[in-house]
């Protein structure tokens, strides 16, 4: 018996769609293991305002650190953070999103507490008093189940696989007070940061993923794919190819693959694209994979539910009409 930790996710003062994710994942583990769940959010003055929400997804306590130096992620001060929340409770396991900023955190708590993590787990079990944890190998082709030989067990969930889910707990607010926060510690001074993308759905977290590869013939193209995602509603995001983002077609926040972004989406969209081993791995987790492409051999084809051997040039623009009029008949 022991209590999980959900690590939640925050930006501009807003907690991200993600962390429901999280604590949803969290309050399954805890009840597997039999204990409390209890969620950290890190964020600037006022962010407590939004935490009591985390308790319709089965938050019991939730730990509010409030400063202006937790207002933007912040590797070192955010992870000193969460190690000593994480330190000051009984916590048998710590659950993060495998988002950029969950990716880039985990290692680094996993590395103070010298403890093992286990990173983009698709699901888990208890057997005993041992946390086991699943994740894709070799590319995504087949999964792996960890034990953990110490305690907490770190891992990180990927986004799109444990779906959010209302199970209301009493969602109490506790100040958390983490010692020697400072923006300038560890030597590092953060003098900016940039969002891109105009503000559109981050891909490693949309429900809805519409990709391009070098079939789409040139970024000047690309405007037929804004126009599905336009057309399929908010919950769709854009992504590429590491192909077309070398080109310098599009921005690498938008890139699916191995050395990319690792989606897991309801519904994905490949358009133009071959499947290289490096863009499976990437997506082959997808729930529903749709595939256009001239070339009827192509390996994409092997992992899609669905495939239209044909230009996606000329598909694409067919398929937003259609999607368009379904919706409007809604």
């Amino acid at each position: 018996m022991g209590d999980v930790l959900a690590v939640v996710e925050q930006r501009e003062g807003k907690i991200r769609g993600v962390s429901q994710e999280v604590v949803t994942a969290a309050a399954a583990l805890g009840a597997k293991l039999g204990g409390s769940v209890h969620a950290l959010l890190l964020g600037p003055p006022g962010i407590a305002g939004a935490a009591p929400s985390l308790g319709r997804h089965g938050a019991e306590k939730i730990r509010v650190a409030e400063s202006d130096a937790l207002s933007v992620y912040h590797p070192q001060v955010y992870a000193q953070a969460v190690t000593e929340a994480v330190k000051g409770g009984a916590y048998v396991a710590v659950v993060f999103a495998a988002t950029a900023q969950g990716k880039d955190l985990a290692p680094r708590v996993a590395a103070m507490l010298d403890v093992p993590l286990a990173s983009d787990a698709t699901g888990f079990e208890v057997e005993g008093d041992t946390v086991l944890a699943v994740r894709p190998i070799f590319s995504g082709k087949a999964f792996a189940t960890v034990a953990f030989s110490a305690a907490p067990a770190l891992l990180s969930i990927r986004p799109n696989v444990f779906q959010p889910r209302e199970q209301p707990a009493s969602g109490t607010v506790e100040a958390f007070a983490p010692q020697g926060v400072d923006s300038g510690s560890g030597g590092l001074r953060l003098k900016e940061f940039r969002a891109t993308g105009g503000g559109a759905k981050d891909v490693a977290e949309a429900s809805i993923v519409v990709t391009g590869g070098r079939g789409m013939k040139g970024p000047e193209n690309w405007g037929i794919l804004e126009d599905l995602r336009e057309a399929l509603g908010s919950d769709a995001a854009l992504g590429a190819s590491r192909a077309v983002v070398d080109a310098g077609w599009r921005p690498h926040g938008e890139q699916v693959g191995q050395t990319g972004k690792t989606v897991s989406p309801k519904l994905y969209f490949a358009f133009g694209i071959s499947g290289a081993i490096q863009h499976l791995a990437g997506m082959r987790t997808s729930q529903t994979i749709v595939a256009v492409n001239k070339d009827a051999s192509a390996p994409i084809f092997q992992v899609a539910d669905y495939g239209i051997v044909g230009d996606a040039l000329e598909v694409v623009p067919r398929l937003a009409a259609e999607v368009r009029k379904l919706r409007a008949g809604d």
